[in-house]
């Protein structure tokens, strides 16, 4: 089924608040995501694998730093018609104001999507990580008939609280669907045979709940419609909910790994399971690579370190007697001698150092980019253009679930994150600079 007349919109987030700090100077598909990709290289890597090259960043806040990477990164051949263009929220005579809602911010951008050459439109996240073949379910649509179709996941009775549920009819169509059901009679409600979910092709392995993954694909004229003659203003809370009601809505049914990359929590596993020995996302894949900005780094520069179930991205030193762990190490990080990483993502550095800098930083008593020797780092994420100063210990020894914002450092989700340009000094521990704990039990 050809993708030609796809048009794809990637919804560019919100203020990303459970992400925080790492969306304080960026929006959340500009987070960097093992080492060296930004989370949205992963839908708009999806897109151009799956031949749809007409794209639609849609953007709001914090948006500079995204607006950047698409540009350096994301450039067609000009005879194939592709694109990847920003769509940033704007005053114009029919909208004053910020975008409301996931359908709200499409609907502001109609005039682009009304084009002649148009027949359906992709609607997607920009922050999750998953290999999807877009044109699978365009055939999924076409064949069915369908004017909206949605991608579904089988998930455990346990995952459905942080979900939206979907029941579907013996043909697929969706029927019905529960926001974050909790409750046992909630869930008996949408819950799917396991027999028909096999059926599909799938392994149910215990597996009877549907969830929606976020990705919708419409009719042109379909979503045209719901969006004009309503002023719905989210997509997942009100617009498919209607259109079970009043539309065809297919279900595409997906079995392979998916991640919505929402919390701090979720963001540092998902990392560390891209490190592991046995990663359930495959990076490196010949028929679905995950494009992201060429960069001209020397390769990466390790002296006599121990390194195990690990990234480590390109441009980086990495100094004799460093341990690093089930960790991800960004762009040009520099990492001192018998320096301790376990169980942490490093996102690196923006620029290099110059020797001149570095000596004018050494005397003023400033540390220089990077991890200082003798320093240990467990259970953290340090963000970019961070200075850990020599023999620190940045380590949630008391497994604290929370603390109150510094400029050096804060804890969410029992992680230790360590904020954009911060400096820790020679020596330091959390505890120097502890203020407003809550402790576990």
């Amino acid at each position: 089924m050809s993708v030609q007349k796809v048009l794809a919109l990637v919804l560019g987030g919100g203020r990303g608040t459970r992400l925080y700090p790492l969306t304080r100077d960026r929006s959340k598909p500009a987070v960097p995501l093992a080492g060296k990709y930004r989370i949205i290289d992963v839908p708009l890597s999806n897109c151009i694998n799956s031949g749809v090259q007409r794209i639609y960043v849609l953007t709001q806040f914090n948006s500079v730093s995204l607006h950047r990477h698409i540009r350096r990164t994301y450039t067609f051949d000009p005879f194939s018609g592709g694109f990847v263009e920003i769509l940033a929220a704007q005053q114009t005579l029919d909208n004053s104001g910020w975008y409301q809602g996931t359908a709200d911010a499409v609907r502001q951008h109609l005039r682009y999507i009304q084009q002649s050459d148009i027949r359906h439109v992709l609607i997607l996240s920009g922050d999750q990580l998953y290999r999807m073949n877009y044109a699978d379910m365009l055939t999924t649509h076409v064949q069915t008939k369908a004017d909206v179709t949605i991608a579904a996941i089988p998930v455990h009775a346990d995952a459905a609280s942080g979900l939206g549920i979907m029941r579907a009819n013996s043909d697929g169509r969706v029927e019905g669907f529960l926001e974050k059901p909790t409750v046992t009679t909630e869930l008996d409600i949408v819950r799917t045979d396991p027999a028909w979910i096999e059926r599909q092709g799938i392994a149910a392995n215990g597996r009877s709940l549907l969830a929606s993954m976020g990705i919708y694909l419409f009719d042109r004229d379909c979503l045209v419609d719901l969006l004009t003659k309503t002023d719905y203003q989210d997509f997942g809370r009100e617009v498919f909910p209607a259109s079970i009601r009043a539309k065809r809505v297919q279900m595409h049914l997906f079995d392979g790994y998916w991640e919505d990359i929402g919390t701090i929590r979720s963001y540092f596993q998902c990392n560390l399971d891209l490190a592991s020995t046995t990663p359930p996302f495959e990076l490196a894949s010949a028929q679905a690579p995950i494009y992201s900005r060429g960069r001209f780094l020397p390769p990466s520069r390790i002296d006599d370190a121990t390194i195990r179930s690990s990234l480590v991205s390109d441009g980086c030193l990495i100094e004799p007697g460093a341990v690093i762990e089930n960790s991800v190490i960004g762009l040009r990080c520099r990492i001192g001698r018998n320096v301790v990483i376990r169980n942490s993502v490093i996102l690196g550095s923006d620029f290099y150092e110059t020797s001149d800098d570095m000596a004018s930083h050494f005397a003023s008593g400033l540390p220089v980019l990077g991890i200082g020797e003798g320093s240990v780092i467990e259970g953290a994420i340090i963000d970019k253009n961070v200075r850990v100063g020599k023999r620190t210990r940045i380590v949630n020894d008391h497994h604290f679930i929370t603390t109150a914002d510094s400029d050096r450092y804060m804890v969410r989700d029992s992680i230790v994150v360590v904020p954009k340009d911060a400096v820790i000094p020679d020596g330091w521990f959390p505890e120097s600079g502890l203020a407003g704990v809550l402790k576990t039990d």
